[in-house]
C-alpha cells in the first residue's frame, strides 16, 4: 500500500514517479515476547493511514475474540494472522508488511520473540538493513534482548534502534530510561554495529511512535544532548543513512546464466552482489584466473554505463574465455583465496542435528556442491556470548565450524560480502534447508591442500567403522583420526 498523499487526486503520474524513486528500508523487529512488536508494526501502519477500512473493522471485530487489549483495538492483529498466534497471542512465522512516507518505503519483517523460533528471527534479519529491538521499560535487557541482538549483529546489521517500550508503564521515567540505555551500552560493547540509537516509547498508545509525545517533554527538549536522539521512530527510521552499507569497491558478480542466442552475443547474467561494473574495466574470472575486460553491461531497458549492487545484468567481454554459472567475475587486481576449506559461523535451523562428517549440498551464491562440516571449533551462547566445545550442534544453535567442500571456491568474508560471503546447507535425502552460514576467512594452507581427499577418506572410514562398529559415535572415529 502507498502512502497517501494528495497528488494521487491531483496528479498520479508525478505521484507514481516520485513514489517509485523513493529508497527501501528493510527492517525488523526483535525482543523479547510480549514486549509489544506486533503492536509496534499494527502502530506504524495505522498512524501512517496504512490500513484499509475493511481490514480496521476486521481486527476490531477479532479484538474481541482475541485481543489483549480490552475495549480498544489490538492493532497487533494486524501481522499475528495465523490462527495459534491470535490464541496464543505471540508471534510464531515471519510476517512482512509494506508501507510508506513521504520519504521512505519500508518493508518489515515481525519476527518471533521466542527462544524455539530463533532461526525464523535468523531468517527475517538475513535481508534486513536496520533492526528495531524492543525493551520492555519495566524489565530492562532480557536474554531474548540479548540473543536477538547478537544475531542481527551475526547477519551483518549495521543500524540498531533500541526502542524502549511500554514508557507509559512507568510513568515516562527518565531515569528508568538512563537505567536501561546504560545496561544495553554496556553489553553492546561485544557487538559490532556502529550505529545504536535509542527511543522512548509507547506502541500501545502512540506515544513517540509516528506523533511525539508530550510525556517524553524530556526527550525532546534535550534534543542537543549527546544522550537522546530526539526523534520520533518514524523520523529515526526516515533519516537512517543505508546507502553506505553497501560495498562498492569490491566487485562480486556471481555467473547465474550463460545468454548465447545466437553466434554474435556471448552475455553472462547474474545479480551484481557487490562493487561497480563499468565497459572497458578489467575484470578477472575465478576459479579459472583469466583476464579481460568489460564490453558491454546489458539490460532489458538498454546499456548500462556503470552498474551497482542489486541490479541484475549481463556483462559481456573483449575476449572469448570458458564460463559457466557458478563461476565469479571480479576485479582484475581482487586477491581472493581459492580454498575447499574455510571458517563460518552457522545457524542450525532443523530437528536433525548437525553431526560433524555428515555429507550435505552447500549453495554459495550461484554454485552448487557436496562437502560436509568437518569440525566445530565452538558453539556460541547467545546468552552469555561465552564459548563451549560440542560434538554436535541442536535446532537454533550457533557455532563456528570449518566447512570442507569436493572443490576450490573463491574465499570471500560475509562482512566484507554478504552476497557471497553467505551459504546454506542442503540434506542430501529430503532436499530441505537445515543450516544457514557466513564465511569468516579460508583455512590454513595445509587443511586446503588434502581437503578433498580428508573428506573422501573420512567418509569411507565411517561407513567402514560403523559397520562394524555400530555402537561407536562420530566423535569417537574423530578421536581415532587425531
Amino acid at each position: 500500500m502507498a502512502h497517501q498523499s494528495n497528488l494521487i487526486a491531483d496528479n498520479i503520474e508525478q505521484y507514481l514517479h516520485e513514489h517509485e524513486n523513493k529508497d527501501l528500508l528493510r527492517f525488523i523487529t526483535c525482543g523479547s515476547v510480549d514486549d509489544g512488536k506486533s503492536t509496534l508494526i499494527g502502530r506504524l501502519l495505522h498512524d501512517s493511514k496504512m490500513i484499509f477500512e475493511d481490514q480496521l473493522a476486521a481486527i476490531t471485530q477479532a479484538s474481541k475474540t482475541s485481543g489483549t487489549t480490552g475495549d480498544t483495538v489490538d492493532l497487533a492483529l494486524l501481522v499475528d494472522g495465523l490462527q495459534s498466534e491470535r490464541e496464543q497471542g505471540i508471534t510464531i512465522d515471519v510476517a512482512y508488511r509494506f508501507f510508506s512516507t513521504d520519504k521512505r518505503k519500508f518493508i518489515i519483517a515481525d519476527t518471533p520473540g521466542h527462544e524455539q523460533y530463533t532461526r525464523n528471527m535468523a531468517t527475517g534479519a538475513s535481508t534486513a538493513s536496520l533492526a528495531i529491538i524492543l525493551i520492555d521499560a519495566r524489565y530492562g535487557v532480557q536474554t531474548q534482548t540479548r540473543r536477538h541482538s547478537f544475531i542481527a549483529d551475526l547477519l551483518g546489521i549495521q543500524h540498531l534502534v533500541i526502542a524502549v517500550n511500554k514508557m507509559d508503564l512507568v510513568g515516562f521515567s527518565e531515569a528508568r530510561f538512563n537505567e536501561i540505555v546504560a545496561e544495553y551500552r554496556e553489553f553492546a560493547t561485544n557487538l559490532s554495529a556502529p550505529d545504536i540509537r535509542f527511543v522512548p516509547m509507547s506502541a500501545l498508545n502512540g506515544d513517540n511512535v509516528v506523533k511525539q509525545s508530550e510525556q517524553t517533554s524530556w526527550y525532546f527538549d534535550a534534543s542537543t544532548d549527546e544522550r537522546y536522539e530526539g526523534k520520533t521512530l518514524i523520523e529515526l527510521l526516515e533519516s537512517v543513512e543505508v546507502s553506505r552499507d553497501q560495498n562498492l569497491t569490491d566487485l562480486r558478480l556471481p555467473v547465474q546464466y550463460v545468454n548465447r542466442p545466437n553466434l554474435d552475443f556471448r552475455g553472462y547474467c547474474g545479480t551484481l552482489a557487490a562493487g561497480v561494473v563499468r565497459p572497458g574495466q578489467p575484470v578477472k574470472v575465478l576459479p579459472s584466473g583469466k583476464t579481460s575486460r568489460v564490453a558491454r553491461v546489458v539490460t532489458f531497458d538498454g546499456d548500462l554505463e556503470a552498474a551497482y549492487p542489486g541490479q541484475a545484468i549481463t556483462v559481456t567481454l573483449e575476449d572469448e574465455i570458458d564460463i559457466s554459472r557458478g563461476d565469479w567475475i571480479v576485479s582484475a587486481d581482487a586477491e581472493l583465496p581459492l580454498s575447499n576449506a574455510f571458517n563460518a559461523d552457522i545457524v542450525w535451523m532443523h530437528e536433525e542435528t548437525l553431526t560433524p562428517g555428515k555429507l550435505y549440498d552447500f549453495k554459495l551464491a550461484t554454485r552448487d556442491l557436496s562437502g560436509q562440516v568437518s569440525a566445530i571449533e565452538y558453539q556460541i551462547d547467545v546468552n552469555t556470548l561465552e564459548k563451549h566445545t560440542t560434538d554436535a550442534l541442536g535446532l537454533n544453535a550457533i557455532a563456528r565450524c570449518e566447512v570442507e567442500l569436493t572443490a576450490a571456491i573463491p574465499v570471500d568474508n560475509y562482512r566484507t560480502s554478504p552476497g557471497t560471503g553467505s551459504f546454506i546447507i542442503i540434506d542430501r535425502l529430503s532436499n530441505v534447508t537445515v543450516g544457514a552460514g557466513m564465511i569468516r576467512g579460508a583455512a590454513n594452507a595445509r587443511e586446503q591442500a588434502t581437503a578433498t581427499d580428508w573428506v573422501a577418506f573420512e567418509r569411507d572410514l565411517n561407513a567402514l567403522v560403523r559397520k562394524h562398529f555400530p555402537h561407536w559415535e562420530t566423535k569417537d572415529i574423530r578421536d581415532l583420526l587425531r
